[in-house]
């Protein structure tokens, strides 16, 4: 069952940001672009290289609008542990949410129930709570960034620009489609 216009649920849980708890919840979500990036635990493998990537990246979410949230089913307190020991998880300025009670990783489909951990989910959501575009990955293979930006910035076209779609591989700037009955059979 696809998840693609799922509103997303109701939620409140602590994050660690900047240094400090933070409580976030649902409320935080409204009138924004938005980015939930699953992953199993702290203190793992794979984990730290994508939310480094992230990390490096999260300036240009933010010219574009858009924060980004980090999520696995560890506590608040085991994201402070992490960022204290981990010279690449100390680079990280956005929010890690904790999800020790699994609501919100049940509530987006990326819990694991018998391990109690999140697949790697990375999900799109615009400003009215909607989930637009998402991607799961099993537990080893890592994403990209890049591609995750990318994917907003489409998706911020098109909700901008209804009668127009962006096609594979589309940056800001490049050409877009309008499709119609003259595009039909031509591509």
């Amino acid at each position: 069952m696809s998840l693609i216009g799922k509103k997303v649920g109701d939620f409140k849980t602590q994050a660690f940001v900047n240094g400090d708890f933070k409580e976030v919840s649902s409320e935080d979500l409204k009138g924004k672009w938005s980015v939930f990036v699953f992953y199993p635990a702290d203190f793992t493998f794979v984990c730290p290289t994508e939310l480094g990537d992230l990390s490096d990246a999260y300036p240009e979410f933010q010219k574009i609008g858009c924060e980004i949230y980090s999520i696995s089913t560890d506590t608040h307190f085991t994201h402070k542990a992490w960022h204290d020991v981990s010279d690449t998880i100390k680079k990280i300025k956005y929010p890690m949410l904790a999800d020790p009670t699994h609501k919100i990783s049940e509530d987006f489909g990326v819990l694991i129930e018998e391990e109690g951990l999140s697949l790697r989910g990375s999900f799109i959501v615009n400003p009215e709570g909607e989930i637009i575009a998402y991607e799961v990955n099993s537990l080893g293979i890592g994403r990209n960034s890049s591609e995750l930006l990318r994917k907003v910035q489409a998706a911020q076209f098109v909700a901008a620009h209804g009668d127009q779609v962006c096609p594979a591989k589309w940056e800001p700037g490049a050409e877009t489609l309008k499709p119609g009955l003259n595009l039909v059979g031509k591509l």
